[in-house]
């Protein structure tokens, strides 16, 4: 059973740096959107960043351009959020999700029916 699981992620001050890390289980495909997406109290989920494991390029929500930064590991297995400088409105539960294996064009501001498999979620709290 394909299994995503978030770690990382916690408390910060405002203008700080945290990194939420997503580990990808029994997906039988290499090559795939790996995303992240954000749902603050209140609000919707959010897309916020993704990249497509087989090679090419990230694309960003506007919110959070050249503050964070999604990579993966070289055997596609992990990748993982870098932020920094961090504001209160980043604030929110950060999920990780893994695409259809059919999409090799990750779409920018996806819907959430563009991924098939979802983390639990990691709190990400910033304090102003």
């Amino acid at each position: 059973q394909v299994e995503l699981v978030e770690s990382g992620g916690g408390s910060v001050q405002t203008g700080g740096s945290l990194k939420v890390s997503c580990s990808v289980s029994n997906y039988p495909y290499v090559n795939y959107c790996a995303g992240w997406f954000r749902q603050a109290p209140g609000k919707e989920r959010e897309w916020v960043a993704t990249l497509y494991t087989g090679g090419g390029s990230k694309t960003y929500v506007d919110s959070v351009k050249s503050r964070f930064t999604i990579s993966r590991t070289l055997d596609k297995k992990s990748f993982w959020l870098q932020m920094t400088m961090l504001k209160p409105e980043d604030e929110a539960i950060y999920y990780c999700a893994a695409g259809r294996p059919d999409h090799t064009e990750c779409r920018d501001h996806p819907p959430v029916t563009d991924y098939i498999y979802w983390g639990r979620g990691i709190e990400v709290s910033v304090s102003s």
